[in-house]
């Protein structure tokens, strides 16, 4: 799943979680059933997680791009400044 897709999951999930909340509270509201409102509410997140957990293809239509391995070794890895200032030693409290 690309950054994209990640993004489109975590709306869609927000989105499917309020609308199955508010159906459920309302169909229990208007049957007076508090397990009628809940197992509801359940299979709405049932749905939602059938749609957003797996790697569906329309999560991964903005795919990564890797280097490959002998391209990676080609490239200098980026080194830590270590004049960024002097580090404070941590005290003991005894």
């Amino acid at each position: 799943m690309d950054w994209q897709g990640q993004k489109r999951a975590e709306i869609l999930m927000q989105i499917l979680l309020l609308v199955s909340g508010i159906a459920a509270f309302a169909i229990g509201y208007i049957m007076g059933s508090f397990q009628m409102m809940l197992l509801i509410y359940a299979g709405g997140v049932v749905l939602t997680a059938l749609v957003t957990v797996p790697n569906w293809p329309f999560f991964n239509r903005h795919p990564l791009k890797w280097l490959e391995p002998s391209e990676a070794d080609r490239h200098p890895k980026p080194q830590v400044s270590t004049t960024a200032g002097p580090k404070k030693k941590a005290s003991k409290n005894k």
